[in-house]
């Protein structure tokens, strides 16, 4: 590995073209995400279909907000787990420990969000149930 001083910022844009830069980087990661994650695509279909019916169902806004927040949860978390294991698999495919480990901490974070999420939706559909179709 090189020994040398390398400046952290001297790739760095800064301002507006930050920004930009920033915003075409997410689209491409978010673009690379449903080309090649399975998982990703099955939560952001589940996404296409869960957001818009929370419009459908007559909640307090409140209610509404954390719908719609604990679906976009699953997908973050979702991001962050499919970044780690790129990392975990761009090191070494081999089998280690802490590889592994760090995989399936990041695989039992979108368990957990995917569980806040059905919770989050139990409950608002539970408080709700006389009015929900009304």
């Amino acid at each position: 590995m090189n020994t040398e001083e390398i400046d952290p910022c001297i790739h760095k844009n800064k301002g507006i073209k930050r920004v930009f830069k920033a915003f075409f980087y997410s689209l491409e990661g978010l673009a690379s995400s449903m080309k090649h994650e399975a998982a990703f695509r099955q939560e952001a279909l589940l996404a296409v279909i869960l957001i818009p019916a929370s419009f459908l169902l007559h909640v307090p806004i409140a209610q509404h907000l954390v719908l719609v927040a604990s679906v976009i949860l699953v997908l973050i978390v979702e991001l962050i787990n499919s970044s780690i294991e790129a990392v975990v698999d761009d090191i070494s495919l081999r089998n280690r420990p802490l590889a592994k480990r760090a995989k399936d901490m990041g695989s039992a974070a979108v368990l957990l969000s995917l569980l806040n999420c059905l919770i989050c939706w139990a409950s608002v559909i539970t408080l709700n149930w006389s009015q929900l179709f009304a």
